[in-house]
């Protein structure tokens, strides 16, 4: 490439659409290697992962963050934005925008901007499997999600991708068109497999050896510790838990401590405090640490998602869109 080329690409930028990256093929575990090995990379410090900010009005009717991180693997360096408004109005009323834009730190040049809220709804609830897998008792056989939104609906798939041997899949929903949603992505994944809608939360509650709150801000749903039977794993991901499931914990684990400080408050106790966290994720996964250290113990695990687990997907998704000729040029920098 010549210096006049390098030059004029580099004032171009690829733009990655929603419907670019829905027509792209991968497998959910293809996406969990991806996003574990993110993780890895994280712990070796070969990348870096500094704390989200966060911009909220006091009424509290938007929320924001922006995320800066590096993969050293990848040697990619990624900004992303997330935009939420309408947290006092219904889901039908709300708008959420993300986005995430990719630049090579070999060649110094754009990679792409993407929409990533389909990024977003793979990394999640495959961060999730990763923590059921890592710290779910032995043998654990029963399964509870709790919402059926972005984040619930491929839940149970990432969960049987990790963890096989489940055998009783149980749904707690409000919206018959989310329960519906997920029993098709369930379907498309593990045509073999049904799940149980349940009504009695916390009877299920207390038969479930993993839970999965993913549930949004409105939601009825708050499993309590006293639900819980010896050995149960709760992640919460979005609501649907109790704070007294993470102050009342034996472990804690969180994919970041710093971030569950700033994005956990709603489990803050009555003084407006959260407990230690006993271990944080990376570690657990690279081995260094046990995520579980007794079969009959009470885990919480807070997944807030690593901006290094959005690079490493993001990037896998933009090489394949690339080799696709996917996505719209633009004279950003002209």
């Amino acid at each position: 490439m010549t210096d006049t080329h390098a030059a004029a690409v580099g004032t171009r930028l690829r733009i990655l659409s929603t419907s670019d990256l829905a027509g792209i093929d991968i497998s959910l575990a293809d996406v969990v290697d991806t996003v574990a090995g993110a993780y890895r990379t994280l712990h070796a410090g070969q990348s870096d992962n500094p704390r989200k900010l966060t911009v909220k009005p006091q009424d509290g009717h938007s929320v924001s963050y922006a995320m800066l991180g590096r993969d050293g693997t990848r040697n990619v360096v990624a900004i992303k934005t997330s935009y939420k408004h309408g947290l006092d109005k219904g889901r039908e009323e709300q708008h959420y925008y993300t986005a995430l834009t990719l630049y090579d730190d070999v060649t110094g040049l754009p990679v792409a901007m993407m929409d990533c809220s389909r990024i977003g709804s793979l990394r999640t609830p495959a961060v999730s499997a990763l923590l059921a897998r890592e710290c779910a008792a032995p043998g654990a056989r029963s399964a509870l999600v709790i919402g059926t939104g972005t984040q619930g609906r491929l839940a149970l798939p990432f969960l049987l991708t990790t963890l096989p041997g489940l055998d009783r899949l149980m749904l707690f929903g409000t919206r018959s068109e989310g329960i519906a949603a997920v029993r098709e992505q369930l379907c498309t994944h593990f045509p073999d497999r049904d799940v149980e809608i349940v009504t009695d939360l916390r009877a299920a509650a207390g038969d479930a050896d993993v839970i999965v709150a993913t549930a949004g801000a409105h939601t009825p749903a708050a499993v309590e510790a006293g639900w819980l039977k010896p050995g149960a794993l709760s992640i919460l991901v979005g609501h649907g838990l109790a704070p007294s499931t993470l102050h009342r914990a034996d472990r804690v684990i969180a994919t970041s401590e710093a971030q569950m400080n700033v994005t956990g408050t709603d489990m803050a106790d009555a003084d407006g405090k959260l407990p230690a966290v006993d271990a944080e994720f990376p570690p657990v996964l690279a081995g260094i640490t046990a995520g579980r250290r007794r079969a009959e113990e009470r885990i919480f695990a807070y997944n807030s998602g690593l901006v290094v687990t959005d690079i490493a997907l993001g990037h896998r998704f933009a090489q394949l869109a690339l080799a696709r000729n996917l996505g719209t040029e633009v004279p950003l920098w002209q």
